[in-house]
């Protein structure tokens, strides 16, 4: 598996609305983007700070995985995405072989147009991982 650098860092909140301004107004990061991801039932806010990215998760339904997060955990980080250089399918297979448990056994479409998939966090010492992917580049 060939990373090329952290993609984003995934944050739980229970609001947008609440939360963006606490980025933008504390912070001082502009959000560039919002969008619902209706089948990972969450709506999504982006920031940029250099090259990483930061995602705030709003769930859209509570029997989702942000809302069962949220519901266990309260709001905080709920996972760190890596991209890859390779392929989502290329890091899933290698991961798999390696005796990692998966999530996703493809990749799917998310937020931005990327292509995703998760790494369980029982293998990965309790990090939700994210594997991510532009089709355009």
């Amino acid at each position: 598996m060939e990373l090329s650098h952290i993609e984003h860092i995934g944050i739980a909140v229970k609001s947008l609305d609440d939360a963006i301004p606490y980025y933008e107004n504390v912070l001082g990061l502009k959000c560039y983007a919002v969008e619902e991801v209706k089948d990972q039932k969450v709506k999504t806010a982006f920031f940029k700070i250099g090259q990483t990215k930061l995602e705030l998760l709003e769930s859209t339904d509570p029997e989702g995985a942000v809302g069962k997060f949220i519901e266990k955990r309260g709001e905080g980080v709920h996972h760190i995405a890596f991209a890859t250089s390779t392929g989502v399918q290329n890091a899933l297979n290698d991961a798999e072989e390696k005796g990692v448990k998966l999530i996703d056994k493809q990749p799917r479409k998310g937020a931005e147009g990327l292509n995703i998939a998760f790494l369980h966090p029982k293998s990965t010492f309790g990090v939700l991982t994210e594997l991510c992917e532009d089709p355009n580049k």
